[in-house]
């Protein structure tokens, strides 16, 4: 059993306790709805062998052969790394790196991280740094994208169909089971037991005091890194326990927000405007859009894929600039107390969703940084990638950084200031909900 703790839910700023919970339970906010802690059985060891399995099954989908392709008599065996090196080939060296980031570098540091902190934690004299190196790793999760990278194998491998030869390599499969062992990963380590098993080892920021109050005090603030709730002393106050910076709510919020959001919504016309892609076979072909390639996968009558092409490359950009543009207007505008309560819980619901759903707009990067490796026959057959892709890779990041820098208890802090009476803004703290994980 955990022990009860207060919280501040960082979907609507309530403060309340988690009760205790047993093993595979979760607590949701009162009054919002959103997670506030979710419990594991065993979350450390899972986590540990989980985390080296990704590790080894890493190792073998960089090193091992993705594809091979032929035509002609030409065969082409690609790793994934020849994807960003003939990106680097053609000039595209912006999209290079955002590839090498999101599937090389990122998942290294977190499976690497994460055997560092879980081993270190088993230790008698554990290693330096382990709330630094845990603090790292859960930043840089957000852009771990191999999951994003197995369904970009996938829509290569079928759009190349009716073109070439393939031959698929055992670096494929360990990407399925990598990405299978990744989710489980994820599902199985529990953050907040990481977080109390470093704050035991006492390698914590600042000297914890025992047992916390479970009330409410004037000016505590929430952790938005490991949800520990402490009195800031002054101006730049640390987490007495991750050491990150404390704010009541993230700093400049909307301003940062409009900022990535335009610049994404203006950055989305040359996207749409100029080629992603260009495929010549026998010397005929043209540069394609993303709405062309739409187009030529619904003409092979591969409706399924242009579906899903569509979906990611065209609707979720829109549909993440747009629920941004309205959770800024909205918590921006000044109304009446019906107005300003107005679909609160589900503009909160509707933040995660935006958070969540970005990374999958990489799926079409990915996608053509493969095509461009596999397809290189000369006058037979060439793909190349264009300058729109550059665009579309910026689209996604700026989309998801806007999204990291919204703070939705904004919304709920407008609403408050907005109504005639101050609901939103509760000092006193509540029991929040604990129910039962249900297994799908």
């Amino acid at each position: 059993m955990t022990r009860p703790e207060l919280r501040e839910c960082m979907g609507c700023g309530l403060f309340q306790v988690v009760p205790e919970l047993g093993p595979d339970m979760r607590s949701q906010c009162l009054r919002c709805g959103s997670l506030l802690r979710r419990t594991r059985r065993d979350p450390l060891d899972r986590g540990l062998a989980l985390n080296f399995a990704a590790l080894v099954l890493y190792v073998i989908v960089w090193t091992a052969m993705l594809m091979k392709v032929s035509t002609a008599g030409i065969v082409h065996e690609t790793s994934l790394v020849s994807g960003p090196l003939e990106l680097v080939r053609q000039g595209l060296w912006p999209l290079a790196l955002a590839v090498v980031f999101t599937t090389g570098l990122a998942p290294l540091v977190k499976f690497a991280g994460a055997i560092y902190v879980l081993t270190g934690l088993k230790l008698r004299s554990p290693p330096p740094n382990l709330r630094g190196v845990f603090l790292f790793v859960r930043r840089i999760g957000t852009w771990s994208m191999l999951e994003v990278l197995l369904l970009g194998v996938f829509v290569a491998y079928t759009k190349l169909g009716d073109m070439v030869h393939m031959d698929i390599g055992p670096a494929v499969y360990a990407l399925g089971l990598l990405t299978v062992v990744v989710v489980w990963a994820d599902t199985v380590l529990e953050p907040n037991a990481v977080w109390e098993a470093i704050e035991r080892t006492g390698q914590t920021h600042a000297p914890m005091t025992e047992p916390r109050p479970l009330a409410f005090r004037p000016g505590a603030v929430g952790c938005e890194a490991c949800g520990l709730v402490s009195v800031p002393a002054g101006h730049g106050a640390r987490c007495p326990r991750c050491g990150s910076a404390l704010h009541a709510r993230k700093p400049d919020s909307l301003n940062r927000t409009w900022a990535f959001v335009i610049a994404g919504a203006i950055l989305y016309i040359p996207a749409n405007y100029y080629p992603v892609l260009s495929v010549v076979q026998a010397g005929a072909g043209a540069p394609s859009t993303i709405l062309g390639g739409v187009e030529e996968l619904l003409a092979s009558q591969l409706y399924p894929l242009a579906l899903l092409v569509f979906f990611a490359s065209i609707l979720v950009p829109i549909f993440k600039l747009i629920g941004l543009a309205l959770m800024l207007a909205a918590t921006m505008l000044v109304s009446t107390e019906a107005g300003a309560n107005l679909l609160l819980r589900q503009r909160t619901h509707l933040y995660y969703v935006v958070a969540w759903i970005g990374r999958w707009s990489m799926v079409d990067i990915f996608m053509e940084s493969l095509l461009g490796a596999l397809v290189q026959f000369g006058v037979i057959a060439t793909i190349e990638p264009g300058v729109g892709a550059v665009a579309f890779c910026a689209v996604v990041i700026l989309t998801i950084i806007a999204a990291e820098a919204f703070d939705p208890r904004l919304m709920w802090d407008a609403a408050a200031r907005n109504a005639h009476r101050p609901f939103a803004l509760r000092t006193r703290p509540g029991i929040a909900k604990a129910a039962p994980r249900l297994s799908s």
